[in-house]
């Protein structure tokens, strides 16, 4: 399989003192190759160390060196390779099992990937994956599958592709928004409208937001004459109100409502959540209380595995006697905002306009701050802050996280556990929220529960969750509204799929439920019935500076 790369990619034997051989060559070789991504010149160097005319007989490369071309050849810019690699990964595969190199399940995602490039290796890199386990004791994880199911889509294998999902249900894989798309699109390529039915609802449950290229596949099946014949011109509209609270608003789940061709829009929704183009008035869309329970649980055992756990056990009590609260404030994230400047620092001034703030919100109730103890102790030093902190901590508004402590877990904690509102422009992407998973009630939590500020002339502006969720949404009357990824950070920007049936009318709407109460409101004011007062600035939010470990 050597080309004309394969001059100057064929290793030299050294030999004599000082020499260390064509393993040593080739292995340098390959690496160069790898951090050029030269597929060919990795490959022609392969050959000519294994059966040109320098070939050793004793040859003997690492793993790692076979997982190397693998990858490379997963990667390989089809113009610049000579052939196609799936021929070439499967000699590379080959020899390492005759040199007694045990695979990895990255060995086996990589030759799956290359194989199912092929247009006949779909089959073959199904087998791959699906006998990793037997073969070789290798579990497969969720990019190993990716790859075949992508295959399968392409090919309108829809048996196929619904095998590969099943396959990942037995091995507890869970699809993402990639793996949901494949499957929701070779469904439609099939014209099954009850399997793009149930995909809808599982990317509803798995994701916020979707791709630009998962809209484009949305937009394909709802235009088409299959979609147009599903659904039921009868129902019972009872049964589908009931069914939307009994799951927490936003869908019912009871079928396509309707029948007769759709009528698919992009468009912006109000900020009071009314759809530009038929409407409907969006649902806020929160998690559960038996979620709610769960992800306090999930916070509670990872900070109790990290934390002191006699630190965070006193938190726990403390707070269990004191639930007064409706929002809970991070203060280090408030303080540190846009102080990367020369003269900045831990700003007390910004954390007090944000309390001031919110007392005047909530009719002079104090929320709580959660600030590390050593923070605290430095600013008592200085008797101008002295004063505002000692308030604080009369009127309870202050806890401090303990030395050697990450007051994240601590205010995460009060914000789960209280069911109130969380100011923090914390994106919660870093190490202690990637230990929550990609679970999407974190997802939805976060939607509902986050508060985001941002300051005009000293003044503090919070903004405040919007009255209706980012994500996808069945509504009563069968339309469904789907928001597409925007990375400006202000949800005004956001476009979405409006997607009905033509010839419905704008209907009135009441305010959705979901959990049983009306949304609009705080999570601890929708049990009291109480009116939550919305924001006049929507301004558009700035992520707050990171604070480091104490």
């Amino acid at each position: 399989m050597a080309t004309a790369a394969a001059a100057a990619a064929t290793p030299r034997r050294r030999r004599g003192k000082g020499g260390k051989g064509p393993n040593s060559d080739l292995s340098r070789t390959l690496t160069d190759c790898t951090r050029r991504g030269d597929a060919a010149a990795a490959m022609a160097a392969f050959d000519a160390a294994v059966s040109g005319p320098d070939a050793a007989a004793d040859l003997r490369l690492a793993a790692h060196q076979y997982n190397q071309l693998l990858h490379l050849l997963a990667s390989a810019d089809r113009a610049s390779f000579p052939a196609h690699p799936a021929a070439a990964a499967r000699c590379v595969f080959a020899h390492m099992l005759e040199a007694g190199a045990s695979p990895s399940e990255a060995t086996i995602t990589s030759l799956a990937r290359v194989v199912a490039s092929d247009p006949e290796g779909a089959d073959e890199a199904f087998e791959l994956v699906a006998t990793m386990r037997e073969k070789y004791g290798l579990a497969p994880r969720l990019r190993s599958y990716s790859p075949v199911l992508s295959a399968f889509r392409y090919a309108g294998e829809a048996c196929k592709a619904y095998a590969v999902e099943a396959h990942m249900a037995a091995a507890a894989v869970a699809p993402e928004e990639p793996e949901l798309a494949a499957l929701l699109e070779v469904s439609a390529k099939a014209g099954d409208a009850d399997k793009v039915y149930e995909y809808m609802h599982k990317m509803r449950r798995a994701v916020g937001c979707v791709t630009k290229e998962t809209a484009e596949a949305l937009e394909g099946w709802f235009q088409s004459e299959k979609a147009a014949m599903a659904g039921k011109a009868e129902w019972d509209a009872q049964q589908v109100k009931d069914a939307i609270l009994a799951n927490g608003g936003g869908c019912h789940q009871l079928g396509w409502l309707r029948n007769g061709p759709w009528m698919v829009h992009r468009v912006s929704v109000g900020e009071d959540g009314d759809c530009g183009g038929c409407g409907c008035h969006l649902a806020s869309v929160d998690i559960d209380m038996e979620e709610t329970h769960k992800f306090a649980d999930s916070v509670s055992g990872l900070a109790l595995e990290r934390e002191t756990k006699a630190n965070f056990s006193q938190f726990q009590e403390w707070l269990e006697a004191n639930k007064q609260y409706e929002a809970i404030v991070d203060g280090a994230n408030i303080a540190l905002y846009q102080q990367n400047f020369a003269e900045g620092g831990f700003s007390l001034v910004q954390l007090d306009a944000v309390v001031t703030e919110l007392r005047d919100r909530y009719n002079g109730k104090w929320p709580l701050v959660i600030l590390h103890n050593k923070r605290v102790a430095k600013l008592m030093e200085n008797s101008n802050n002295r004063h505002l902190i000692e308030t604080w901590r009369a009127n309870g508004a202050l806890y401090t996280s303990p030395s050697g402590s990450n007051d994240d877990w601590y205010w995460l904690y009060a914000a789960i556990g209280l069911n109130c509102l969380l100011v923090t422009n914390d994106e919660m992407r870093d190490h202690i929220f990637e230990l929550l998973g990609s679970s999407s009630f974190f997802y939805k939590w976060k939607q509902r529960h986050r508060v985001k500020y941002t300051f005009n002339k000293g003044k503090a502006v919070v903004i405040m969750p919007p009255p209706y969720s980012s994500e996808i949404q069945e509504s009563e009357t069968g339309s469904w509204h789907v928001p597409i990824e925007d990375n400006s950070g202000d949800e005004r920007a956001r476009t979405w799929l409006c997607i009905d049936r033509s010839g419905l009318t704008k209907q009135p709407h009441e305010s959705p439920i979901a959990n049983g109460v009306a949304q609009g409101l705080t999570p601890s004011e929708a049990s009291n019935g109480a009116r939550q007062r919305q924001p006049e600035d929507q301004a558009a939010p700035v992520t707050g500076k990171r604070k480091d470990r104490d």
